[in-house]
């Protein structure tokens, strides 16, 4: 699908990988609308990396903020194209010394990772439907799993398992939609340089980007963005997960 004028939604679009990805489809055309929290979009909307985004304080979670942030990039012109990068992680042990792992933590996760794509998913996919094609599409929806669906660490399963869900509801979602003229594509990144890893310091930064065998580097959000472009630009990719990790394959620990 070629993106100029038509209009697409970021979920998770304030920071990060949603950041990247915002700016590189703007940068080709798309009119972007980028959903994210009230505190991520304050800390963005007034920097450079916003001209030409448009933000929509949204939790994807929440019902109804979604079906708001939908609408409003609807209303912009035919919604074409959704990504999905909203997540957050929250390592912990099943058992640790102090007993069983807190429930509603895992439960969080799993709500906001897998819970919050397939609200976006489903909502937008309605949207969607009752747009013209362009072309032969109608839409592209990109989500995001991680390569941890696959290799997930010690004290990662409540996020594996969350980016595990994002990738097994993948092929499902794209036979259903095949008929809508909407496909459904997964990108799984490893490392990758986005907010969460800068908050530790160089030289941990620098051992994580050294266990990928090439480039023997983190990712850069960028990266992830030239590859969404690619996605929405090829038709035939439909019903994938795409790994993104520099042929990393995460240790236990």
């Amino acid at each position: 699908m070629d993106v100029t004028g038509r209009t697409v939604l970021i979920a998770g679009g304030a920071s990060g990988l949603g950041l990247a990805t915002a700016r590189r489809l703007r940068a080709e055309g798309a009119r972007v609308v980028a959903a994210d929290l009230p505190g991520s979009i304050a800390r963005t909307a007034a920097t450079p990396d916003a001209e030409g985004i448009e933000f929509a304080a949204a939790d994807v979670t929440d019902e109804q903020a979604v079906a708001d942030a939908v609408t409003l990039a609807n209303s912009r012109g035919d919604l074409s194209v959704v990504v999905n990068c909203a997540g957050i992680g929250d390592p912990q042990l099943t058992v640790s010394k102090t007993g069983p792992q807190d429930l509603a933590r895992f439960e969080r996760v799993v709500r906001v990772n897998l819970i919050g794509t397939f609200n976006v998913v489903r909502l937008a996919a309605a949207a969607m439907m009752a747009n013209d094609r362009a072309g032969e599409e109608r839409g592209v929806i990109v989500n995001t799993a991680s390569a941890a669906a696959f290799d997930g660490q010690i004290g990662q399963a409540s996020y594996a398992a969350s980016k595990a869900g994002i990738a097994g509801m993948t092929l499902p979602l794209a036979r259903e939609l095949a008929r809508h003229a909407i496909r459904v594509v997964t990108i799984a990144p490893g490392l990758f340089d986005t907010p969460l890893l800068g908050q530790l310091p160089d030289e941990t930064r620098a051992a994580l980007g050294a266990q990928v065998p090439f480039p023997s580097r983190l990712g850069r959000p960028e990266e992830y963005a030239d590859l969404v472009a690619a996605v929405t630009a090829n038709p035939m990719l439909n019903g994938e997960t795409i790994r993104l990790d520099g042929s990393i394959r995460m240790a236990p620990r």
